[in-house]
């Protein structure tokens, strides 16, 4: 079977939901709370493929960093964005699940029987 990861901040309850139904579910995954691992620019691009979005999609624009960078008036570019991901974790949506080839934002929770099937 397809190892399962989970890319999220513990201290998240969207976070928290999908970790205990994984846990529950009794597959086996591992967990990366990228504050502490944070994810290279080469990561991130490949959870985007995976997922399909575009960067821009992943940026989490309720975050008051988003709004102290100004970026909703701002036209980054893809590159442009994942940098900053990468410099500030705390503008990536999550918790993002990968699952060989697919990655999916399991926000709402739910979403996390997508890759259970």
């Amino acid at each position: 079977m397809t190892k399962i990861t989970i890319y999220q901040k513990p201290t998240c309850t969207a976070c928290r939901t999908v970790f205990n139904v994984l846990k529950e579910s009794g597959v086996d995954f591992d967990s990366v709370n990228y504050y502490l691992d944070p994810l290279p620019k080469a990561k991130i691009k490949e959870l985007l493929g995976k997922m399909g979005i575009p960067a821009a999609e992943l940026l989490r624009a309720k975050e008051p960093l988003y709004k102290e960078l100004n970026l909703a008036k701002k036209k980054l570019s893809e590159s442009e964005i994942i940098d900053l991901m990468t410099k500030h974790p705390d503008l990536i949506q999550r918790p993002i699940v990968e699952k060989g080839s697919k990655a999916i934002l399991a926000r709402p929770a739910e979403r996390i029987r997508e890759i259970l099937r």
